[in-house]
């Protein structure tokens, strides 16, 4: 059981949802308790192939995650983490993700654009520092076509829009300043807080409102957000860890209905992610 926190870590990384996540570890279990003790008594390192099994298990929950996200209301996000989530059924406090770089909501959101075994490769090889040996056996592909997968990731991730390198006490001031500008309804402090071409994203799943396409502009999303707020004004919003990151969690009558993660360059927001899928806000709503 000591190695359900990897587990996960890998899992979430891989899937970008905490409930499949869930389920991979789960499943991982099941299938080393369905092994007689002889068979167990074979395997040299438990942990290693409990790690290949869930990342085989992810594999195919990738592809078929695919055809459904084609299928999927607005725009598909990961799930947000928050910084005190826990399995539901976790022995541990301690058996959490892990809140690194890596699942950062700009990072999660590039690891989208890649294919299957592409982000397969990555993660367990560049984040998990797995060989391109034991990479193999997951992808079942050779070890020198995993470094070409990990390779092809790689330049995903480097022409994709590079996540802010903005200390964390920073960006909890800028969030903050974003949060008091938006509950005065102060469209120019919002606008000066916008990079001139920050992007918007918003998740509905189509089970909570949600705009279906992303908005680009300082000013448009501003109007935007104050829009929202004179829907929705006795809402209460609350500074929280997202990903490792400052974001805001927006609570109507004590329901948390969204979850804002944001990246931040110097003193401003360049991209803000709204998850309103009430099917990814369970781990906020414990």
């Amino acid at each position: 059981m000591s190695e359900r926190r990897q587990l996960i870590n890998v899992a979430y990384r891989l899937l970008g949802s905490l409930a499949d996540a869930e389920d991979v570890v789960q499943e991982t279990y099941a299938r080393w308790y369905a092994l007689t003790p002889a068979q167990r008594d074979e395997i040299e390192s438990p942990p290693a192939w409990m790690t290949r099994v869930a990342s085989r298990i992810c594999l195919d929950l990738l592809g078929s995650a695919r055809v459904r996200r084609e299928r999927y209301v607005g725009e598909w996000l990961p799930e947000p983490v928050p910084d005190e989530w826990t399995p539901a059924d976790a022995a541990d406090p301690a058996d959490r993700i892990t809140l690194d770089e890596s699942v950062n909501m700009a990072f999660m959101v590039v690891l989208e654009s890649m294919t299957s075994a592409e982000r397969v490769a990555f993660i367990l090889h560049d984040v998990f520092r797995y060989s391109f040996a034991e990479v193999a056996e997951v992808v079942g592909r050779t070890p020198a076509a995993c470094r070409q997968l990990a390779s092809s990731a790689r330049r995903r991730v480097r022409t994709s829009p590079a996540p802010a390198a903005t200390p964390p006490t920073r960006a909890g001031a800028v969030v903050r300043d974003f949060k008091e500008a938006w509950q005065a309804g102060d469209i120019n402090a919002l606008v000066a807080l916008l990079d001139p071409d920050a992007r918007a994203v918003a998740d509905g799943g189509g089970l909570a409102e949600a705009t279906l396409h992303p908005i680009t502009g300082a000013e448009q999303i501003a109007r935007g957000l104050l829009t929202i707020l004179a829907k929705l004004g006795d809402m209460r919003m609350l500074v929280r860890t997202v990903n490792g990151r400052p974001g805001l969690v927006l609570e109507q009558d004590g329901v948390i209905g969204t979850v804002m993660a944001f990246d931040i360059a110097g003193d401003r927001v360049t991209r803000i992610w709204a998850i309103r899928n009430p099917e990814k806000l369970r781990p906020w709503k414990g």
